[in-house]
């Protein structure tokens, strides 16, 4: 008994050490991320200011109601508030962004490699989906309109598409202060310096020319 009580704790501490696998916690009421290498306290690859400094605006963020440009070759324009804007976000664990999408504009194919997220429709109409991850590949799709919201598990491939006759605009949260992206078609064939086509070609089973042809297009990064 005493064996097999070792081995199933052994598992829930596993498990729990992977349900927690995301931004830690905060042990103090706040950390106001600062680039100054003289400061004393290093938390979530930030330098903390002294909290006697902080102020109001290490809390706060002006114009995310200002609608962006989107005519780019995806259609779409993201506004990040991550730690990178708000300094008294830093290890708070949140984030989140504003997506315009212009008519048929689209936030391609992506991860957010930290965190996950929850997406609101302020305006028009939005077909949204994700994959799950191998071996099912499984497609969740809906078509959201204003006042709809969905989910996007933290880490799988997901998009949105402006499926209206008119612009959109989303907000969405998200569960890291700084959740990442990786834009899929931008990372598989835009790197730096480029996969060998020997390893597209086997992996997406096109012809080298086709390989060639996508390696060469400008990769827009949203």
């Amino acid at each position: 008994m005493s064996n097999h009580f070792l081995v199933a704790a052994a598992i829930f501490a596993f498990a729990f050490s992977l349900a927690y696998a995301s931004d830690p916690a905060p042990l103090q009421d706040f950390c106001v991320a600062i680039n100054d290498p003289n400061s004393a306290v290093f938390v979530n690859g930030k330098f903390c200011r002294n909290p006697k400094l902080a102020t109001a605006n290490d809390f706060f963020f002006p114009g995310l109601q200002i609608a962006k440009n989107t005519s780019n070759p995806v259609g779409s324009a993201v506004t990040p508030v991550t730690v990178d804007q708000i300094a008294g976000l830093n290890t708070l664990g949140i984030s989140a962004v504003r997506i315009d999408f212009g008519v048929n504009g689209l936030n391609p194919p992506h991860t957010n490699p930290r965190g996950s997220e929850i997406f609101v429709v302020l305006e028009g109409t939005i077909y949204v989906g994700f994959v799950t991850s191998n071996p099912n590949n499984t497609l969740f799709t809906k078509v959201l309109n204003p006042g709809d919201v969905f989910v996007f598990p933290i880490g799988l491939i997901h998009f949105q598409l402006n499926v209206g006759k008119t612009n959109a605009v989303a907000l969405a949260a998200l569960s890291s202060q700084n959740p990442g992206v990786i834009t899929i078609a931008n990372a598989v064939f835009g790197s730096k310096p480029p996969i060998s086509p020997d390893v597209l070609i086997k992996a997406f089973r096109l012809d080298k020319n086709v390989i060639d042809y996508l390696q060469s297009q400008f990769w827009y990064y949203n």
